[in-house]
């Protein structure tokens, strides 16, 4: 049977992971997952890939809602969540072309951060169950996304990481730094599952995981993020990009995992829908070939 082996969330998009034993889940992903994020001067968000060194900043919650930042230096700095309906400033942001409001940190805040990566913002989603829908083609109706890619969760398995390590090995077998196996933190998942075979998620349309059901809606198409070393935050060469573009295209899009979207369980009206937890047993609901919908569009 498979199994939950792996939580992870990301308090500030792109930032270093956090990985508890149980995580809240709520209609717009993990509780605490990427409700923050880095913007420049023109509100685009900033991620790994246009600065490989985020991957060293951390962020701690705070009890309240707020963050405690420590970048690369070690220096670190409390930051309060701000709120547009209490009079924090209001700003537009844009994620890969899709614009929605966010509050923004405060000015000291964003000194902090001007001194170590320049002229950017930090901004907190502060209404998530309305400010950012799921790309249309992709959502049902009412359904909501934090600041992540594009959708609430992502899942992993680690028996597609062992045969893409595989297919890695093989195609360096005289270079044992080019063939070294990779972590499964390059793919930066929320869900990591033991207990599959390689590449099943794929065609899981529908799971069950610890009380909880999961809708697939796409497979993700992976990017230059993954050849960043999420432990110094420095670009590592062409895999595994590589070996996916040689062993596992799909169409266009070089593919690693799945997402998901939570299902709102039946009597739940609030953000809470319920609790995962390492060990958590996964069912497969509904199997399926994936039919993506924006294709031949």
């Amino acid at each position: 049977m498979p199994q939950l082996t792996g939580l992870h969330l990301y308090p500030v998009k792109s930032t270093y992971r956090l990985s508890p034993r149980s995580a809240a889940v709520e209609p717009w992903g993990l509780a605490g997952d990427r409700r923050w994020m880095l913007v420049d001067d023109r509100g685009r968000a900033v991620t790994q890939r246009d600065e490989p060194l985020l991957a060293r900043y951390r962020a701690t919650p705070a009890p309240d809602g707020g963050l405690v930042m420590t970048g690369p230096d070690g220096a670190a700095i409390e930051i309060a969540v701000p709120s547009v309906a209490d009079g924090d400033p209001h700003a537009e942001v844009e994620i890969f072309g899709t614009v929605f409001g966010a509050a923004e940190a405060a000015k000291e805040a964003r000194l902090w951060f001007a001194e170590r990566l320049g002229d950017v913002r930090l901004v907190h989603l502060d209404r998530p169950r309305t400010s950012r829908p799921i790309k249309e083609k992709y959502r049902l109706p009412g359904e909501t996304v934090s600041m992540a890619d594009g959708f609430p969760l992502l899942l992993t398995t680690t028996a597609s990481l062992a045969e893409l390590n595989r297919r890695i090995a093989a195609d360096h077998p005289d270079d044992p730094v080019k063939g070294a196996p990779l972590p499964m933190e390059r793919f930066r998942p929320n869900l990591v599952v033991d207990g599959a075979e390689p590449w099943a998620e794929e065609s899981w349309r529908r799971v069950a995981i610890g009380g909880l059901t999961f809708r697939a809606a796409k497979l993700c198409a992976r990017c230059v993020v993954t050849t960043t070393d999420q432990e110094s935050g420095v670009r590592r060469g062409p895999e595994p990009l590589r070996a996916l573009g040689r062993h596992h295209r799909i169409g266009q899009k070089l593919i690693f995992g799945i997402n998901l979207v939570p299902e709102r369980p039946a009597g739940v009206t609030g953000d809470h829908l319920g609790t995962l937890r390492v060990g958590d047993e996964l069912t497969v609901l509904v199997t399926g070939p994936y039919v993506d919908p924006e294709a031949g569009s």
